[in-house]
């Protein structure tokens, strides 16, 4: 038997991750997300035994709460995914600090917090695995994206330090860094529309399946679609043009139609 935590689980990447990691014999799963009836239905069409909790992971108390409705539905964990984000677009001139922060909030702290509570759980199952769904936006960052891009280089910064201390206790840490991916909140309508940039837009199942890869499948880091993984190394080995590039017209009319994970 495997008990997983999966954040953000009522649509998008988190729905995709529960349905992806159902299939595996044996798997338990806990469905965590603010929208009850959408966990609900989700959870009664696994074919695995699935609970869910309905809490706002930016509330203090909400690590808490996961803890105790898992000790009290579960035994042990065997995996987290920290999925649970969200974007919210605007230059820094137009929202300011406060936009930085509703991001830490949530796509930062929240994940961070969460963690905090599950470790000795997690310890305790080793080995066990934790997954942070980061971004492809956290290696390069585009105009109105900074409070987004600022988390999710957080977080993906903190990942690769958590890997490091926890690989001695047996819990691997991996990440999923996604490009753009077609969710509910974040259609990616303009690209999918043009031939052109078709190709660039991913769908939620291809990211489940790198998060898999990611925990269970013990691989460091996953970019989705992989050749995403240019833009991280082009911005070390060519930063001017790479910021050229990014700041271009086409690349800044991206800004408006596309955007990441949801809460």
């Amino acid at each position: 038997m495997s008990v997983a935590v999966v954040t953000g689980a009522s649509t998008g990447i988190g729905k995709a991750t529960a349905i992806r990691l159902a299939r595996e014999p044996g798997m338990e799963l806990v469905l965590v997300a603010r929208r009850e009836e959408l966990l609900h239905d989700l959870a009664a069409a696994l074919p695995c035994k699935a609970t869910y909790l309905a809490v706002d992971l930016t509330d203090e108390s909400a690590p808490e709460h996961v803890r105790a409705h898992l000790e009290a539905s579960h035994e042990g964990l065997d995996l987290l995914v920290n999925n649970a984000g969200a974007a919210w677009r605007g230059s820094f001139a137009e929202t300011g600090y406060a936009n930085v922060r509703r991001h830490m909030d949530l796509n930062f702290d929240a994940a961070v917090r969460l963690t905090e509570v599950l470790l000795p759980l997690l310890r305790a199952s080793a080995p066990s695995a934790i997954v942070n769904v980061a971004s492809t936006a956290g290696r390069v960052s585009r105009a109105r994206t900074g409070a987004y891009s600022a988390s999710k280089f957080a977080l993906i910064g903190w990942t690769d330090s958590l890997y490091a201390e926890e690989r001695a206790n047996g819990v691997h840490v991996g990440m999923v860094l996604p490009g753009f991916v077609q969710t509910e909140g974040f259609p990616a309508t303009e690209l999918r529309e043009k031939a052109l940039t078709r190709w660039l837009v991913s769908n939620t199942g291809a990211v489940a399946e790198a998060i898999y890869q990611a925990g269970p499948g013990g691989r460091a880091e996953r970019y989705v679609p992989r050749f995403y993984g240019l833009a991280a190394v082009l911005r070390i080995v060519a930063p001017g043009l790479t910021r050229r590039v990014l700041s271009g017209g086409a690349a800044a009319s991206l800004t408006t139609s596309t955007g990441g994970e949801e809460p």
